[in-house]
């Protein structure tokens, strides 16, 4: 790798970016978050799974940034309830 490099990690939360940041910075990383971004992006997350909705995610805000980015999905799946709500944890 020549010179810094950019990852875009698709959150607007300050602990996450700040964790990422230990790991990246020591790799020649900088890293943003979506509270770096200039403009607000929305993106549907109509997957049906965690690993699909971060895909989605990653891929949309790379396509629009051109910037590597690195996204995740995540919610309570209760066994009581079946694994609900699961990816409608937020919803």
């Amino acid at each position: 790798m020549n010179g810094v490099e950019k990852i875009l990690i698709a959150t607007k939360n300050e602990g996450k970016a700040r964790e990422y940041r230990q790991i990246f910075a020591p790799k020649g990383f900088t890293v943003v978050t979506l509270n770096d971004l200039p403009e607000k992006i929305e993106i549907e997350e109509n997957g049906k799974t965690f690993i699909e909705n971060a895909t989605l995610k990653a891929t949309a805000l790379a396509e629009q940034t051109n910037v590597l980015t690195l996204a995740d999905d995540s919610g309570l799946c209760v066994d009581a309830l079946a694994g609900a709500p699961g990816i409608y944890s937020a919803r």
